[in-house]
């Protein structure tokens, strides 16, 4: 008795990852139940928002779902990412956002959940940041930038985004190569471009995609990409490697995630959705033409481990300068 006992025990401890597997494939079965909320931590205007809109407009144009962007901004997108974080994981809540998101752990100290609260869907695409100037500096590239700031410490001024990419870019460039900028922060990518095309500043390193109108227009010129490689829409841009410049490859990126513990065949149905509205035509096209995306469309596991990557090489620049967020 007590072994057949114990046979069915072990028997019922085996088979409860199948059974614990079928009653998640249920619940995707039985999924979405109504409106499928996509979370941007960010306001309308900036490169995040329309890429959510793209994205799941298509998700819904290919599948039926009703989905509903729900921009939630604040602290430097802490808020909302705080929001799709504590939302139950049921499939029906959604995050799309930007690459200052991962920063946000090491910058900010009161942070109301942990990178582990959200699970890694899918990197959906990059694009190089840029630096710009207005037309009337002497700079033609960076390194004349870097030139400059030599022969003038600290006069030169910067435009950056606190507490992002661009930012942490900017001290490791200096620091690697031997000059200094004068930095000045803003909390919106908006103001930062505004006061360059002002002529506040003499240069930023902002996003290729919120300055290239205004490159076609005359207004601003661009003096390095900081990818592996050129921009397509600016071929003729050296990167920053190019230049002789010390540096690490840097982009701007945008990914999905979910909260954590979202059952795992709702995570791939929705990554299946997202691999081919991504791949579409249409959606390829327009990230093109609006912020000069390199589609990537990642597994889960590959954006995981990126960021895990992206997060021990940036984390160490912080540390090692001592950068506060502004």
């Amino acid at each position: 008795m007590k072994r057949r006992a114990l046979l069915a025990g072990t028997a019922a401890t085996f088979a409860s990852p199948a059974i614990v597997r079928a009653q998640a494939l249920d619940k995707a079965a039985d999924w979405p139940k109504g409106a499928i909320r996509v979370v941007v931590p960010f306001p309308p205007g900036g490169t995040t928002d329309p890429v959510a809109r793209l994205l799941f407009a298509k998700v819904s144009d290919n599948t039926g779902w009703n989905t509903v962007i729900d921009n939630k901004p604040g602290a430097a997108g802490a808020i909302g990412a705080a929001i799709a974080a504590k939302a139950p994981p049921d499939g029906q809540t959604w995050m799309v956002t930007f690459d200052s998101h991962i920063l946000s752990s090491a910058f900010t100290t009161n942070l109301t959940y942990k990178d582990s609260d959200l699970l890694n869907v899918m990197l959906v695409g990059r694009a190089p940041l840029t630096a710009a100037c207005p037309p009337d500096r002497p700079y033609k590239t960076f390194a004349d930038v870097m030139t400059d700031a030599k022969q003038r410490p600290g006069k030169p001024s910067i435009g950056l985004l606190s507490a992002s990419g661009a930012l942490l870019l900017a001290v490791y460039l200096q620091k690697a190569n031997g000059f200094e900028l004068n930095q000045i922060y803003y909390k919106g990518g908006g103001p930062t471009v505004q006061d360059l095309l002002a002529g506040v500043t003499d240069m930023s390193i902002t996003t290729l995609g919120a300055v290239r109108p205004h490159f076609q227009a005359g207004k601003l010129r661009p003096l390095a990409t900081t990818g592996d490689k050129r921009a397509a829409s600016l071929p003729d841009t050296p990167t920053m490697a190019e230049l002789g410049l010390k540096t690490y490859p840097t982009y701007s990126w945008w990914g999905v995630y979910a909260p954590a513990g979202t059952p795992q065949p709702i995570v791939e149905r929705m990554h299946a959705e997202l691999a081919k509205a991504v791949q579409a035509a249409d959606v390829r096209q327009k990230f093109a033409e609006q912020i000069d995306m390199e589609i990537l469309g990642s597994s889960p596991a590959e954006f995981a481990a990126f960021q895990k990557a992206e997060q021990a090489r940036w984390f160490k620049v912080i540390q090692d300068n001592n950068i506060k967020a502004e």
